[in-house]
């Protein structure tokens, strides 16, 4: 038997969950060819002894997509185990039209708009990327080479072009389609839409994966829209980073619980993933109702200079009709709103509550200056705290529960002492570390699983995920008693330790714990 490599006396998990063993693990190029007990070989070998040796970890929403074009070594989910980055969450690498950059902002020497998604996960492992990469056809990609920015139904023949497109992109290995449907245009789309494009992913056993429309007011109707379209098109569907928003919804987590079981009992092939903390990111417009968004962010700006537009929005936040994701009432009423850096004219913010800031500028409420921030700084992000920590546990408990960051893999670069959330460099440390051996919520072989089989699965990414002979040697070696995530919400750009080596294709990217020069990621495709 020729060998590249061995790993030595390792406590071997194949990612299934079942119960470890000690065991050799021998490599041949970029595949697992035996675990047992291996003769001595004369290759490279790593010695194992008295740690976990088990499949690489797969973010199934990871936002990696730009900031791995700056710098290929994702160290910030590298140094937790991470060898495959998944992108889509409604935005993707193509297709897509110069339009979109309009809406996403973008930072000078990445690329977003390429013709096919093919081209632009392409681009990624042409430059050189220390993990694999795999994606979702973006849903706002499809709404705005449809319809732009615009509020209003697709016709019949964009819905039939955008059909042939997905059509196009799953042959061509896409995993699904990836939505957010909190966020204008995505908001605009309709469930008869959405189930029209569902349906040419459920023909490929893609995936159609969601942001619900709500995670707080209209959490459980939203999640019988996915139900439904799950079940008119034939298709499997996963709820993005499934939570219950806002202190007077927490008690609906266990109740979406139950409705997924129910589906999957049903027939529905329905699943979930998480991220282990109580606090959710994003933009503080995302917090303004989908409507005024309309046109685009230059739309929005002009409508927030309209003093009369300016008022209806904010008795509309105050009010809590209902009708949209209230972040702003979700999140407490600015209590909970959390800003990640200062604001752009250089008021003093990060660490601060909206509600704090509204205060020492002397704003005539949270919710006027939440207007008034998002005019001057519509990139602002923040963190919204509307979780409940026995409802992270809860979710994290559900065997169809898998892991995500929701969060860019952050390179040294990033390393500035701005604020970011504590998920981008500590998730899954956080599971191996604090959910399965400090709490004991689950095993460690059953953390491993959430990670590796399990996404795998889900995605149909085949050979990876599982430490078997054939299987990819996607492969990560770690200290189970000193894994542990170092990242605060007040301290969040500590990256997590107890990692010793990641292989990544039968290929080193981190050796007793340093990152490596070495590139071996590769687009990966759905399997079929």
């Amino acid at each position: 038997m020729s060998l590249s490599r061995v790993i030595r006396h390792g406590v071997v998990h194949d990612g299934l969950g079942g119960v470890p063993r000690l065991a050799d693990v021998g490599i041949a190029g970029d595949r697992i060819v035996v675990v047992g007990d291996i003769p001595v070989t004369g290759c490279p070998e790593i010695d194992a002894t008295g740690l976990v040796v088990a499949p690489g970890l797969i973010n199934v929403l990871s936002h990696a997509w730009e900031a791995i074009q700056l710098d290929g070594s994702c160290r910030s989910d590298l140094v937790q185990g991470v060898t495959t980055e998944v992108f889509g969450e409604g935005v993707s690498l193509g297709p897509a039209g110069s339009e979109l950059l309009d809406m996403v902002p973008m930072r000078s020497g990445a690329r977003l708009t390429f013709p096919r998604l093919g081209d632009g996960l392409d681009h990624v492992e042409a430059q050189g990327t220390s993990v694999n990469v795999a994606s979702f056809i973006g849903g706002q990609n499809l709404r705005v080479l449809a319809a732009g920015g615009d509020d209003r139904p697709l016709t019949e023949d964009e819905l039939s072009m955008l059909s042939k497109l997905v059509e196009d992109e799953m042959a061509d290995g896409a995993l699904g389609i990836a939505t957010s449907l909190i966020y204008a245009p995505e908001n605009y789309a309709t469930t008869a839409e959405l189930t029209r494009l569902a349906a040419v992913v459920g023909r490929h056993d893609g995936l159609y994966i969601s942001h619900l429309r709500s995670e707080g007011d209209r959490f459980l109707e939203s999640l019988d829209e996915l139900i439904e379209i799950g079940t008119a098109a034939r298709c499997r569907v996963e709820a993005y980073h499934l939570k219950a928003g806002g202190t007077h919804n927490h008690h609906k987590m266990a109740l979406a619980i139950e409705r997924i079981d129910a589906a999957r009992a049903g027939g529905l092939q329905v699943s979930a993933d998480m991220y282990p903390y109580v606090a959710a990111c994003t933009d503080l417009a995302a917090a303004i109702p989908p409507r005024y968004h309309a046109g685009g962010s230059a739309a929005l700006l002009a409508r927030l200079a309209d003093p009369a537009v300016r008022d209806r929005i904010i008795t509309e936040l105050e009010a809590d009709s209902g009708d949209f994701e209230n972040l702003f009432v979700g999140a407490e009423r600015g209590c909970g709103i959390v800003f990640l850096r200062d604001l752009a004219d250089g008021t003093p913010a990060a660490g601060q509550t909206l509600a704090e800031v509204a205060a020492a500028r002397g704003a005539a409420g949270a919710a006027a200056a939440l207007l008034d921030i998002v005019r001057v700084d519509p990139a602002q992000q923040v963190c919204y705290f509307v979780m409940s920590e026995r409802n992270v546990q809860l979710g994290l408990v559900q065997p169809w529960v898998s892991i995500c960051s929701d969060a860019e893999a952050v390179g040294p670069g990033s390393a500035t002492d701005e604020l970011t959330h504590p998920r981008a460099y500590g998730t899954f440390a956080r599971v191996l570390g604090h959910y399965s051996r400090d709490l004991g919520l689950f095993s460690l072989a059953e953390a491993i699983r959430k990670m590796t089989s399990l996404p795998a699965d889900t995605l149909r990414l085949a050979d990876r995920g599982r430490l078997v002979p054939g299987g990819f040697a996607d492969l990560i070696i770690f200290d189970p008693a000193t894994v542990r995530d170092l990242a605060r919400y007040d301290a969040p750009r500590r990256y997590a330790t107890g990692m010793r080596h990641v292989l990544v294709n039968g290929e080193p990217v981190l050796a007793d714990g340093r990152v490596l020069s070495a590139r071996p990621g590769r687009r990966l495709r759905r399997a079929r």
